[in-house]
């Protein structure tokens, strides 16, 4: 009798608030042009309906509940918006936060699914994953005896990740020799470097040529700071100049990109607009002039894995000839998505605006073009990311052994060769920026008295 008394009582108070809300609905409709009004009443009520029939008739009814019910109908309304906005649950937000903060607890591994199966995309230094040898390329098979088969990157992500100290059971396959191995991690903090140098290290040499490289894997909360030590070092050893490496950062906190932007730009100067639906959208952002800010020639490698606030910098950098981009058209996601926390702890990401360049491009849809064009091949492209996995070439033949045997030589060639056809284009170009202007200094100190000097070059 109580589980009736409840169970009707629960299905009143959610009639009660989807009538209340449907009403709310139907005034503002009241408002609309005749012919143009959305009753939100009678859709609701369709809702409500389904809902109720799906509790009732379901074959597994029974292991259903409303809350199940609700947040599924949410993802799939977000989902239905665009590729970006979604509903997330208390457990995928409270992954974003971790991911943004730039710490949270588990072994260091990023994995995605790839046919049905979980592959390794790579360990990160200094963690437990790096540690016990696990390389890009391998198979995760179980996850605590669990096996992974149709696991998606969610799922991996929950099973990986966990208290510090807590332990957990890989079962790895590795290359194409069928067997498997069992190994046993105890996870840890795990603080994710987003600045890194040409051979995915955080200790930022210089060559001869006195150009400086620092690579950006995407804009959490302290890439600013990062990318301000990753300087710091770089000029203490001699750079002169700076390829900034934007290739595959699928982007971050819009406030980061900002911060990045103002270490190369006098105070004023624009960097972002973003223009929405409610005013309260509509802002532009401009250089602060705090810290110091770098007058070095640069260059900003992009492709199609640069996104959003990687295209906002690049797009930044670019109208205000501060920057030469090389590379290929980045991947054009330049909608702004607002994070809308709610009372459970889920939250909204939902799309509210679009970004705009200083000379307002838009970048949605568009992407950024670079003002050099340098296509590469998928080789190169593969070759690039072996070139940083953990234990360098030592690590090397174990990692080729993921690609068919008729590749593997090519792809051994172009990695122990460094081929970089980007990074080679953007490189020479600083090297002639750098021979013009010490060229043109020298000719300045040695003109006569009354002699106009010879132009700069602009940066």
């Amino acid at each position: 009798m109580k589980r009736r008394f409840a169970y009707t009582a629960l299905v009143a108070a959610l009639a009660f608030h989807l009538f209340a809300g449907a009403q709310v609905f139907r005034l503002s409709a009241a408002d609309a042009k005749e012919g143009d009004k959305d009753d939100a009443y009678p859709q609701l009520e369709l809702f409500s309906r389904v809902l109720e029939r799906v509790r009732r008739d379901y074959v597994d009814g029974e292991k259903l509940t409303y809350k199940d019910l609700v947040q599924g109908a949410l993802k799939g309304m977000l989902s239905t918006l665009d590729p970006h906005s979604e509903f997330m649950d208390v457990s995928k937000y409270e992954d974003l936060k971790q991911d943004t903060e730039g710490t949270y607890g588990g072994v260091g591994l990023q994995v995605q699914a790839r046919d049905g199966v979980l592959v390794v995309i790579a360990p990160m230094e200094d963690t437990p994953a790096f540690e016990a040898g696990i390389l890009p390329g391998d198979k995760l098979i179980r996850i605590d005896g669990k096996s992974t088969d149709r696991f998606n990157q969610n799922d991996a992500v929950t099973k990986l990740r966990g208290e510090p100290g807590s332990k957990v059971v890989l079962t790895l396959q590795r290359g194409t020799s069928g067997e498997s191995k069992e190994i046993t991690l105890t996870r840890s903090d795990i603080r994710i470097y987003t600045a890194k140098d040409i051979d995915n290290r955080r200790e930022f040499p210089v060559g001869e040529d006195k150009v400086g490289y620092v690579r950006l894997t995407q804009f959490a909360e302290k890439t600013a700071d990062e990318l301000e030590e990753a300087l710091k070092a770089l000029e203490s050893r001699g750079a002169e100049s700076l390829v900034l490496d934007l290739r595959g950062n699928p982007g971050g906190l819009l406030d980061q990109a900002v911060a990045v932007c103002e270490k190369f730009l006098e105070r004023g100067q624009p960097i972002v607009s973003t223009e929405g639906r409610n005013s309260s959208n509509n802002t532009a952002r401009r250089a602060s002039g705090r810290g110091r800010i770098r007058r070095m020639p640069l260059t900003i490698l992009v492709n199609g894995g640069s996104a959003s606030a990687a295209e906002i910098v690049s797009g930044c950098l670019q109208d205000l000839k501060r920057a030469v981009i090389v590379g290929e058209q980045t991947f054009g996601k330049g909608s702004v998505q607002s994070i809308l926390p709610l009372q459970d702890g889920s939250a909204l990401r939902l799309t509210t605006a679009k970004y705009y360049t200083p000379s307002h491009k838009v970048i949605h849809e568009k992407g950024i073009v670079p003002d050099i064009l340098v296509p590469v091949t998928e080789d190169d492209e593969v070759a690039i990311q072996l070139r940083r996995i953990p234990g360098g070439r030592a690590n090397l033949e174990d990692a080729l052994r993921a690609f068919e045997p008729g590749r593997r030589d090519a792809l051994r060639d172009l990695v122990v060769n460094r081929r970089d056809p980007q990074m080679e284009r953007a490189t020479d170009l600083l090297k002639g920026v750098s021979l013009f202007s010490k060229r043109t200094s020298s000719r300045d100190a040695k003109a006569k008295p009354g002699q106009s000097p010879a132009a700069k070059p602009l940066n």
